[in-house]
């Protein structure tokens, strides 16, 4: 995670609307969302959004902020990058053609990816970790040929015993 960069986990009400009403204020601002996941928590009632952001601390301030004021959002929280775990997710498809397969799945290994499909021409592989990390397979990846790619918005939880779903508010 860049040092401009901040989390926020956002607990919502799970129902239609709710993501375009929380998109659209950041578009309004003019503030970007660098990563977005989103999905139901434990409570089928809400959703749980792990945002990432970019900005000062006044664009942070801002967003948390606005974000508040909006109805169906019952929770936001900024979640620290020293304490937090925060992992990302890939799928991304190598040509293997001129290439030996060996060499793909032993750079798979080293990155603690998996291969979770391949045939004659392309390997696909599933991994998980830091952005960092990820960046660093894509750079590697491109020695073979990237076919396809795949990656999913942040996920992130504070370390410790505290926990974001806390007491929800009734609709």
């Amino acid at each position: 995670m860049r040092q401009d960069q901040f989390i926020l986990g956002v607990i919502v009400s799970n129902h239609f609307g709710v993501l375009t009403r929380v998109s659209g204020l950041f578009s309004r601002r003019g503030y970007n969302i660098d990563s977005l996941n989103v999905s139901e928590t434990e409570d089928p009632k809400f959703s749980r959004m792990t945002i990432l952001v970019t900005g000062d601390d006044y664009i942070k301030n801002q967003v948390v902020k606005q974000l508040s004021k909006l109805r169906d959002v019952k929770r936001v929280e900024l979640l620290p990058a020293d304490s937090t775990v925060l992992r990302e997710h890939m799928l991304i498809k190598l040509d293997t053609k001129g290439h030996s397969v060996t060499e793909v799945t032993e750079a798979a290994n080293i990155f603690r990816a998996k291969v979770i499909d391949f045939n004659a021409d392309s390997v696909t592989i599933e991994m998980t970790g830091e952005s960092s990390k990820l960046d660093a397979f894509i750079n590697y990846a491109k020695t073979f040929g990237i076919i396809e790619m795949c990656r999913a918005g942040a996920l992130a939880v504070k370390r410790g015993p505290g926990a974001l779903n806390g007491e929800y508010f009734e609709d």
